[in-house]
């Protein structure tokens, strides 16, 4: 069974800056080849796609409400997806999600294409 686990998130302040990191479980999957994003939901909204980072690397997607500002990586030695968030808003308050796409070798901004998901970390952004 796949096993994600986020950490990072936090309490900052407008302007501020968090690194979110989220480590997959070894043996459960071949992480090198499976494209991973970042999902956000906030109180009373729908999930919300922020970032994704493409399996063979060098390509990433970002929401325009986010783009400019987040920053995704991964190392798949460590089994790990970044997410570094600078110039935080309070907008940006929610829980994120570090996502595993269902299918191997693919890439999307569609939230329903990722299977595997973690416990989410929560942020939050004071004005």
């Amino acid at each position: 069974q796949v096993q994600l686990v986020e950490s990072g998130g936090g309490l900052v302040q407008t302007g501020g800056s968090l690194r979110l990191s989220c480590s997959a479980s070894v043996g459960t999957f071949t992480f090198r080849l499976y494209s991973m994003g970042w999902i956000r939901q906030a109180p009373g909204k729908e999930r919300e796609f922020v970032a994704a980072d493409r399996w063979s690397g060098g390509i990433t997607l970002y929401a325009d409400s986010v783009k400019g500002r987040f920053i995704i990586s991964r190392d798949n030695d460590l089994r790990t997806v970044y997410l570094q968030m600078n110039s935080l808003k309070p907008e940006d308050t929610a829980i994120y999600y570090c996502a595993k796409l269902y299918r191997m070798g693919t890439f999307s901004n569609d939230t329903n294409q990722y299977d595997a998901w973690g416990q989410g970390t929560q942020v939050t952004v004071s004005s």
